[in-house]
């Protein structure tokens, strides 16, 4: 494929796959979630320090609260070639221990995906943040 080329239907599903299994992940077991980014990927979470690789991606958010429920929604996917970008929101709710009540937060992220050998589209770089409450 050359590097102009733009996103296929094919491409859009794949990406959208990774999306939805982010979410599965959160709600349920996150040691998989490492496998949705590449091996040097960059998590750029708000109001902390970057995380840099797989392995330290997959160990912060290892470290969240239990993930009550995890929406996230794609308002815009784009991209050529082997980089595409994702953009959207985000609503979590979690259950700290010790917490009253669940605590939600609401964002938005933005990722860059890098196609694989196998098609898959697995997140490279990552940012998100909250709105302020």
């Amino acid at each position: 494929m050359s590097d102009d080329a733009t996103l296929t239907e094919a491409d859009i599903s794949a990406i959208r796959a990774i999306t939805d299994a982010f979410s599965g992940h959160m709600e349920g077991d996150r040691s998989g979630i490492g496998s949705l980014y590449t091996e040097d990927a960059v998590l750029m979470p708000g109001g902390a320090p970057a995380v840099q690789g797989r392995d330290a991606i997959r160990e912060f958010m290892g470290g969240f609260p239990p993930v009550k429920k995890f929406d996230l929604s794609i308002d815009e996917i784009d991209g050529r070639g082997d980089l595409a970008f994702v953009r959207g929101p985000f609503v979590m709710t979690m259950e700290p221990e010790g917490a009253p009540a669940p605590v939600k937060m609401v964002g938005k992220y933005i990722e860059i995906r890098q196609r694989q050998a196998d098609g898959s589209w697995l997140i490279t770089r990552d940012i998100f943040n909250t709105d302020a409450s």
